[in-house]
């Protein structure tokens, strides 16, 4: 028998409190042509791996072992594999592979790629002492963000990163109504991805505005340089620009989208989003605004944030768990006990 390690599966998902998360002992995988296997070194908890064990997400892999928020070290190589070597420092996030060939890859959108994998969810990720991956899929970290620091970016980051992206406001983008003011932004929801999103938000000149039901959550966002920080339901002080929905919450739609000015947009973060109530056309929806949708990411996305992360300084707020209580950690995720975002490490 081949070496074992620690790790954890979820064989039947259901309920949190109902303990889906399991811990199992599993082989050390081995790698194949063009993959990497890395000591994991941290991991972080992302909701999505509250998504896979809740079965809020279909299957995709028996007994999945979640994570997908990995920072390690390359310890073996497989066939076909050029520029990673033993000892490098990584990182493996939630895009795992795509074809590459397809229409929406040619095209430089192979986030939308029909035939992509994801970590932790179509393959075992990093809820474990060792995980692979394929080489042309990971990051190399930039030396400025250590191993727990890097975890959160990784999806948490990445995901707020392109969900600001789609709001149009980066670059230069609204309001087209006079250069005297910053565009604003308002986030719903102030977990793991919008103090993230915030960060570089505020870095790029943009002012943000934060609505959420956590007292914590609205103290950590003034004093991150938020403008403003109320309640989930209550209106902005201004009209906004452009919102992104975090809060995986369908009710939250129609409120954003009437905090919204005359042709503002909804970005609408996450995997998993509730039943959205009917929308009241002239009251929500007319003047030309817009809800567009997020999903998943592309390789350059990862790249660009991370590039900017160094360079703006941007970082979680962590709580490190140990590796063996995995399941707590994903506990007090879904119950709301830490603000910020939680990172497995070895114990």
């Amino acid at each position: 028998m081949g070496a074992r390690m620690r790790a954890w599966a979820v064989p039947a998902p259901g309920p949190i409190d109902t303990a889906p998360l399991v811990a199992v002992s599993k082989p050390i995988p081995e790698p194949g042509p063009g993959e990497v296997l890395v000591r994991v070194r941290a991991c972080g908890v992302c909701r999505t791996d509250l998504h896979v064990a809740e079965g809020d997400l279909a299957v995709h892999r028996d007994s999945v072992t979640p994570g997908h928020e990995v920072v390690g070290e390359v310890v073996a190589t497989g066939d076909q594999v050029h520029g990673f070597g033993a000892g490098d420092r990584v990182a493996v996030a939630w895009l795992r592979w795509t074809c590459g060939h397809c229409d929406d890859c040619r095209r430089g959108a192979e986030n939308l790629c029909a035939a992509s994998r994801y970590t932790g969810w179509d393959a075992d990720g990093g809820y474990a002492e060792y995980a692979v991956a394929p080489a042309d899929f990971v990051y190399r970290l930039p030396d400025e963000i250590d191993d727990v620091a890097a975890a959160p970016l990784l999806c948490a980051g990445i995901i707020g990163y392109r969900a600001l992206r789609r709001t149009g406001l980066l670059g230069g983008g609204p309001p087209d109504d006079g250069p005297d003011r910053p565009p604003r932004l308002g986030l719903y929801g102030f977990g793991g991805s919008a103090h993230l999103c915030a960060q570089v938000a505020i870095a790029e000149g943009i002012e943000v505005h934060v609505l959420t039901r956590g007292a914590d959550a609205r103290r950590l966002a003034l004093r991150l340089g938020a403008t403003s920080a109320g309640d989930a339901y209550d209106a902005p002080p201004v009209l906004l620009d452009a919102a992104i929905t975090f809060a995986p919450v369908g009710e939250l739609v129609p409120v954003a989208m009437r905090a919204l000015r005359r042709g503002g947009v909804l970005s609408i973060a996450g995997i998993h989003l509730s039943d959205i109530p009917a929308l009241n056309y002239e009251r929500e929806l007319f003047y030309e605004k817009e809800i567009r949708s997020v999903t998943a990411n592309t390789r350059r996305d990862g790249t660009e944030f991370l590039d900017l992360a160094a360079r703006h300084g941007v970082r979680a707020t962590t709580h490190t768990y140990p590796l063996s209580a995995a399941d707590r950690a994903l506990a007090d995720l879904k119950h709301g006990r830490f603000d910020g975002a939680a990172v497995l490490v070895p114990d």
